[in-house]
C-alpha cells in the first residue's frame, strides 16, 4: 500500500517544531491538532477555502489515528460530541461521577431517629472523623468530631458545596489539558477522597497527556494508616475504569 498524502497541517508543525528547537510533546501536539481542528471547523461553517484544504484529515467521526508529525497515537477531536468531549477540561462534575463517590462514601442512616452520626477513620480508627457522604473536619456545619450529628439534609448540603470547591481544585490543577467528563470525574472523585490532586503524579501524567500512565496511578492509593484496604482498593479500582472509559 502506497503512503498516504502528506497532511496539509504538516508545514505548520514543521514550522512550530523549528522555532521550539526541539521535538513535540504528546500533550503539544494533542493542543494543536486540536486548534487547528476547531479553526477548520469555524472556516468550514463559513465556507472559507481552509475547510476545504484540511478535509482531508479532519473526517467525521471520532478514532484514534496517528499523529503525521510525531507518530503518536491521539484522539482527533473535530466533529461530534464525542470528539468536542476532549477539547478542554469540564469543571463540573456529572451525574455519573457523583454516583461515584456516593457509593463509595455512603451516607448510613445510623440511629433510630434517622439522623446521621460521625465515625472513625477506617484507618486509623480515630481522626479524622467522617460524616455524612464523607464530610471530616469543618465546614458548613462546624468541626466534625465524635459527637457530630447531622440530619440528611444537612449532609446533603455538605456534598454539593464540597462538590463544588473540588471540582474547582481538579479544574485548576488540569489547566487547560483536553480531558473527557469521565476523566474530570474520576479525577475529582480521587481528590474527594485523597486532597491530593496538587501533588500527586496522576495529575502530572495527565496534564502531560500520558493518559495511559495516568490512569495506572489511580491503584497505587490504596492505603490508610500504613495498610491497604480492600474498600480502598475497589474505589481506585472504580475510578480508573471510569477514567479509561471517558
Amino acid at each position: 500500500m502506497s503512503d498516504p498524502t502528506p497532511s496539509p497541517r504538516k508545514p505548520i508543525f514543521d514550522t512550530v517544531r523549528t522555532m521550539l528547537r526541539r521535538g513535540f510533546r504528546q500533550s503539544e501536539v494533542n493542543a494543536l491538532d486540536g486548534a487547528l481542528d476547531h479553526a477548520m471547523q469555524r472556516a468550514r461553517s463559513t465556507g472559507t477555502g481552509m475547510a476545504n484544504a484540511g478535509a482531508q484529515t479532519a473526517g467525521n467521526c471520532s478514532q484514534t489515528t496517528v499523529s503525521p508529525v510525531s507518530g503518536v497515537p491521539y484522539i482527533r477531536r473535530a466533529e461530534n460530541s464525542a470528539e468536542l468531549a476532549r477539547t478542554a477540561a469540564p469543571h463540573t462534575i456529572s451525574p455519573e461521577g457523583i454516583a461515584l463517590i456516593k457509593q463509595f462514601e455512603g451516607c448510613a442512616l445510623l440511629r433510630r431517629d434517622r439522623l446521621v452520626e460521625a465515625y472513625p477513620d477506617p484507618g486509623t480508627g480515630a481522626e479524622p472523623w467522617t460524616i455524612g457522604w464523607g464530610a471530616t473536619r469543618e465546614g458548613l456545619h462546624g468541626i466534625v468530631g465524635p459527637d457530630t450529628v447531622w440530619t440528611q439534609g444537612q449532609c446533603d448540603e455538605r456534598l454539593a458545596a464540597d462538590l463544588l470547591r473540588y471540582a474547582r481544585d481538579v479544574a485548576r490543577a488540569i489547566g487547560d489539558t483536553p480531558t473527557t467528563p469521565g476523566q474530570f470525574d474520576a479525577m475529582v472523585s480521587f481528590h474527594y477522597n485523597t486532597g491530593a490532586i496538587a501533588r500527586a503524579t496522576l495529575t502530572k501524567r495527565h496534564v502531560a497527556g500520558d493518559y495511559e500512565a495516568a490512569a495506572q496511578e489511580f491503584e497505587r492509593w490504596n492505603m490508610a494508616g500504613g495498610r491497604v484496604l480492600k474498600g480502598l482498593a475497589r474505589r481506585r479500582a472504580a475510578e480508573e475504569r471510569m477514567y479509561r472509559e471517558g
